[in-house]
């Protein structure tokens, strides 16, 4: 049945379009140059198409009369009319430049360009056009293409062999078209902000993705006009009929032109000043209404661009209904030439099938934003033969012809003896510098039971401290997946051995990831549950958030003789767990039993540094004057984090979020219960956390962190379980909103019944920087910011501190100054990471979590 189906489906389709002629032909120039993307679309309706690169265009059109147009950017509109029956039809067009006229205007020096007038009325009328409809169906097809044009011979260090190139389909050169994808998206709106997108259907060059299917919305209305993601310019861009536009650009009238009975002003859109996120280019206006009719605007690495060379765009508006314009086309260009990687891409988003008066179910918006048919990636060449609106070029065709075969021959043949022994064997053999320095990875590639082993490297795991001298560290991770259910289960055993003090340490980790994905009438509900179970005997940190990481303590030891880190040893066992549910609730549960063992310095070895200068004990001395006593604790946490509005893609059998517009929540009990299993704590702790991130885009970004919490019992509390403040002795930057970059490790620590915390910092994003010539040509950015914490009139801190950012793209240099306590202020500066590649720090591994199992 399958076989005769597939037999017979070319012969459906086509009876199907039995009734429809195909219109096809060429756009080019008045000299016989194609012109690519042009606009071919039936008058008085959204059908339309889009030429491709060689300006080729066909379109599917009942019987009877129509009248075709044809457009493009700063060429004449142009209108045919045809008579359509069940054969093709050929119909070319070869375009004028646009020839504007001035009228009357006479544009003399020291005159106000009547350009401005007209931007004037255009700003005016922006608020009205930004949303003009109460709601609206459309569907969008949607097709990337990204090309390089020269590859190096090295990437990142690794040298590109043949078979790298022939994988990504390109030449000797590195010529070739690396990514190609089409897709089909319903999209609806509804005021004020309800928007989803189906994703009907994807198809991705010589893979089973589902393709690039997200329409690249950018309105010209909005104020300030965002492009993909916020890395190419978290500030966004000053859209050229903004609210404020006329303080940012200088325009120039180059005359208008007569289309469709309609005037229309063609205007040269400049910017005021360099390295400010501006367009240049050209913006056609209506006249008398006053609404955008098309544009061609660019940026460049002097409009504060980042990672891409140059950006294009290219939009086409036309009616779709009494007083109501949507964009039709819309082409965007990038270039990229970085690293030896020359590259060039191509987003085109042909929009049709507008409807302004849509009647949605009840509950068809929700909290899913972009849904994927569960058939996505499972329709047929016929079917995008007939759906696709914009033919594809030859080396288009070649691509999908021979990535999807070459695809198609490796999934049919993944699953055979020889393809799973070839890959193995590719994985090569474990060798001794895969043990000591590189690691490895290795896996059975069994389709039914897919295990993965990992090995972390022993030299680079290795440390040093004044209690165990060098440290080896062994770790391992066996996994194994349930390609059924998605579910993963594994097992990952340490080893740890100090040298100087002879202690050998073992624990090990079990670890089962659950996933749970139903489907109802209004949608699907998705979660993610995980338990965890370890236990044996480790080595911790007496403040469980790592304010230091071990390589930076035995850096600052060995040669500069300063032990930060202060550890000690236990016996635990621990039970975890944490569920994460669609509806943006989380939560987190621990139990832990420690026996707790205190430990000394072993050792006074160091390269350099002042050999007179002794190592400070290993406790907190700060906060308490000796070593504390071995005891056991028992404790429970559970903590509640709550991100409402949050939102999701739905895939055919996940969701993952998009994440919210407002803050998260976090609320955390921990209880130290005495007299069960031997425990020796009693005490009972909170937290309420609050935290988030707001873009205002030309201002920049602005993130914060806010704790309230305390002991509503510290009966009996041991300096493991003090409310620690994550401090930093380091010239490195520890976590940025999480630590106190001057602050000591524990000498702040407390059991007081209330404690207030908070971090605020403003990165700028090349506003004010942009400014300063030596620093907007380098394109660095200026951070500043505070941090502090109150417990009382004689243990608070604060520190206020200022640093530039996006320092080779990635550094981030800081200058802070402190006052603890009250007393007279200290300066320090601090290196991280920070920037468009980078936004963490060094010094420790205190991101914010619950307490570690």
């Amino acid at each position: 049945m399958k076989k005769f189906l597939l037999l017979i489906l070319p012969t459906i389709i086509y009876v199907l379009q039995a009734n429809a002629g195909k219109l096809t032909g060429i756009v080019t120039d008045d000299k016989g140059n194609p012109l690519p993307y042009a606009s071919v679309f039936v008058k008085g309706t959204s059908k339309g198409t889009t030429t491709n690169n060689q300006g080729r265009y066909f379109l599917e059109l009942d019987e009877g009369t129509h009248t075709i147009v044809c457009q493009y950017v700063g060429y004449t509109r142009q209108e045919k009319t045809i008579e359509m029956h069940q054969e093709t039809v050929t119909l070319n067009f070869q375009m004028p430049l646009q020839r504007t006229t001035m009228k009357e205007v006479v544009v003399r020096a020291g005159v106000e360009d009547p350009a401005y007038e007209i931007i004037r009325h255009a700003i005016k009328k922006r608020k009205e056009y930004e949303n003009p409809l109460d709601s609206f169906t459309c569907e969008a097809y949607i097709k990337t293409l990204i090309k390089t044009r020269k590859l190096p011979s090295k990437i990142f260090g690794r040298k590109m062999q043949d078979e790298d190139r022939k994988q990504m389909g390109v030449d000797s050169v590195g010529k070739g078209i690396i990514y190609l994808s089409e897709s089909l998206t319903k999209i609806a709106f509804k005021k004020p902000d309800k928007i989803k997108l189906e994703v009907v259907s994807g198809r991705e060059s010589g893979t089973n993705g589902f393709g690039f299917n997200f329409p690249t919305f950018i309105n010209f209305y909005n104020n300030n006009v965002n492009i993909f993601i916020t890395q190419i310019n978290p500030r966004g861009f000053v859209s050229p009929i903004a609210e404020g536009a006329l303080n940012y650009y200088r325009y120039k009238f180059l005359g208008s032109f007569i289309e469709d009975g309609k005037e229309i002003n063609q205007i040269q859109v400049i910017p005021r000043r360099k390295y400010e996120p501006l367009f240049a280019g050209t913006i056609n206006i209506t006249d008398s209404d006053w609404r955008i009719h098309s544009l061609d605007l660019y940026l460049v690495r002097e409009s504060m661009l980042e990672i891409i060379d140059t950006l294009t765009i290219k939009q086409i508006h036309v009616p779709i209904g009494p007083n109501m314009w949507r964009t039709k086309d819309q082409i965007v260009y990038f270039t990229f030439n970085k690293m030896g990687i020359d590259a060039t891409g191509t987003f085109l988003n042909v929009y049709s099938k507008y409807d302004t008066l849509p009647q949605f179910r009840k509950k068809y918006f929700n909290n899913v934003i972009i849904k994927y048919d569960t058939a996505v990636t499972k329709k047929s060449k016929y079917y995008w033969d007939s759906l696709r609106p914009v033919p594809l070029e030859p080396e288009e065709l070649k691509d999908y012809t021979t990535k999807d075969s070459l695809f198609k021959s490796q999934k049919d043949s993944s699953y055979s003896k020889r393809v799973i022994d070839s890959l193995r064997k590719q994985q090569g053999r474990i060798t001794v510098l895969n043990v000591l320095w590189n690691g490895f990875q290795r896996e059975n590639f069994d389709p039914q039971h897919p295990t993965t082993l990992i090995w972390q490297p022993l030299i680079r795991s290795m440390q040093y401290n004044t209690v165990e001298g060098l440290v080896l560290n062994a770790e391992a991770t066996i996994e194994r997946k349930f390609p059924e259910s998605r579910n993963r289960l594994s097992f990952t055993p340490h080893i740890r051995y100090g040298f100087s003090n002879a202690h050998l340490n073992a624990w090990a980790t079990v670890t089962y990831v659950k996933r749970t994905f139903d489907w109802d009438i209004d949608g699907s509900t998705a979660s993610r549950s995980v338990w965890s179970f370890s236990g044996g005997k480790r080595v911790s940190q007496f403040n469980h958030e790592n304010p230091i990481s071990p390589l930076l303590n035995a850096i600052y030891t060995l040669f500069l003789r300063e032990n930060y880190m202060k550890i000690y040893e236990n016996y635990f066992g621990s039970v975890n767990y944490s569920n994460r549910f669609d509806n943006g609730l989380r939560i987190n549960g621990n139990l832990l039993y420690e026996d707790r063992i205190p430990i000394e310095n072993t050792t006074d070895f160091s390269f350099f540094g002042d050999k007179s200068k002794a190592f400070t004990p290993n406790y907190p001395y700060e906060k308490i004057g000796e070593q504390f006593t071995q005891h056991q604790a028992l404790i429970a946490t559970i903590e509640l984090q709550y991100k409402p509005g949050q939102r999701y893609i739905e895939f055919p059998n996940n969701k993952i979020s998009l994440g919210s517009k407002y803050p998260t929540l976090a609320l955390t009990y921990q209880k130290g219960i005495n007299n069960l299993l031997g425990s020796d704590v009693d005490f009972d702790k909170w937290k309420f956390s609050i935290w988030d991130e707001i873009n205002f885009k030309l201002r920049g970004l602005l993130k914060y962190r806010f704790d309230i919490g305390g002991f509503l019992n510290n009966h009996i509390v041991y300096i493991q379980d003090y409310q620690h403040f994550n401090g930093n002795q380091t010239i490195f930057a520890s976590q940025y909103l999480n630590s106190f970059q001057l602050a000591p490790y524990y000498a702040n620590s407390t059991t007081a019944s209330f404690y207030a915390v908070g971090h605020l910092e403003h990165h700028f994003n090349g506003m004010l920087t942009n400014k300063i010539p030596l620093f907007r040509r380098l394109n660095w950015n200026l951070v500043v910011g505070s941090n502090a914490f109150y417990v009382n009139t004689q243990n608070n801190y604060v520190e206020f501190f200022g640093g530039l950012e996006n320092i080779f793209k990635v550094l981030r240099v800081d200058a802070v100054f402190s006052y603890l306590n009250g007393k007279t202020g200290t300066f320090g500066l601090r290196f991280g990471f920070g920037g468009l590649l980078g936004g963490f720090a060094t010094a420790g591994n205190n991101a914010p979590r619950s307490r570690p199992n």
